[in-house]
């Protein structure tokens, strides 16, 4: 894993003028920028729903030729309990009334391993997470902020996917490959979909068909493409109210920005200051086949990540109906 240049300057240095919406839903909010997504959003995006085509945005856990996760993380272990086998001789299967056999399993897995929603509280800078709750607050458990009350509320929206890979002629972006909020205004023109205040924003890279081509030369030199932080692309999501960034890469960004050299600067100034919520790993291509077969981009997006309590984010299986 690349390192941080020795002269990245510090993120309170980075943002120290970037916008805010800490207190904007006041001072317990929890759940930040989803807050757009009211009951007019869900009756305008239900309204897009018109072929009745269904498409899951869950990667497989569990994967044969292996599970994407984020550097220094595992892959999820499925164990099996229980099968047919325990109830030969001397097996462990229990006798119940009526000859009842069953199989059991159980994963040990990083809830952040797989398709997942990012609690606002799970990435912080300066002590400080988002709404402005002290940092200390996430020792032993997140007690603000994590994703039990985004699971509790569900993501209901609008959404639009934007096909960078698509837009840019390539089966995959390229390693540190970088784009702009212009980028992707320009990519949304070129499909004749446009961008709304309020949208979910759905970006596919389909980087993470190289994990499967590469295996572990994959993480060498680890450094994700996506957006770049500038002060006009923060300054596009405050203005646009995105409440939900989601894609398929496993961190959303560009790990290392190549202007600055710091890590996963749009985790702080977009989730920790603007109340974004991040959702990463998603699998995006059977939605992007039939998006670029029928022409239509815009689409309802369902999503309810996992409820556990005070973690820092949750898997989630999102449903798009087209």
């Amino acid at each position: 894993m690349t390192d941080a240049t020795p002269t990245a300057p510090a993120l309170t240095e980075l943002l120290k003028d970037a916008p805010t919406n800490w207190g904007k839903w006041g001072d317990d909010d929890e759940v930040g920028a989803l807050n757009y997504l009211g009951a007019e959003q869900v009756l305008a995006a239900v309204r897009l729903v018109s072929a009745g085509k269904v498409f899951t945005l869950q990667r497989l856990i569990g994967d044969p030729k292996g599970d994407p996760v984020w550097p220094g993380r595992t892959p999820a272990v499925r164990t099996q309990v229980l099968d047919e086998s325990d109830w030969d001789e001397g097996g462990k299967g229990a006798a119940f009334p009526g000859g009842l056999h069953y199989a059991d399993d159980k994963i040990d897995a990083y809830l952040q391993g797989s398709t997942q929603y990012d609690a606002l509280g799970h990435l912080w800078y300066d002590g400080k997470i988002w709404n402005g709750y002290d940092a200390r607050s996430t020792v032993g458990g997140l007690e603000k902020a994590s994703v039990l009350p985004i699971a509790e509320r569900g993501i209901v929206g609008r959404a639009v996917l934007l096909d960078m890979a698509r837009f840019r002629g390539k089966e995959t972006l390229d390693k540190g490959e970088t784009f702009t909020h212009e980028d992707l205004e320009q990519c949304a023109a070129a499909q004749g979909v446009e961008l709304r205040k309020r949208d979910i924003l759905i970006i596919r890279t389909n980087f993470l068909q190289l994990f499967h081509e590469q295996g572990d030369a994959f993480y060498e030199g680890f450094n994700e493409p996506g957006l770049v932080y500038s002060p006009e692309l923060v300054q596009w999501f405050q203005d646009m109210e995105i409440p939900n960034l989601v894609t398929d890469t496993i961190a959303n960004e560009v790990t290392y920005d190549p202007n600055n050299g710091v890590a996963l600067v749009l985790h702080s100034a977009l989730m920790r200051n603007l109340g974004v919520t991040l959702t990463e790993i998603a699998d995006l291509e059977k939605l992007a086949a039939d998006c670029a077969d029928d022409k239509r981009y815009e689409f309802l997006y369902v999503a309810a990540p996992l409820k556990v309590a005070k973690a820092a984010g949750t898997p989630v299986n999102p449903v798009v109906i087209k």
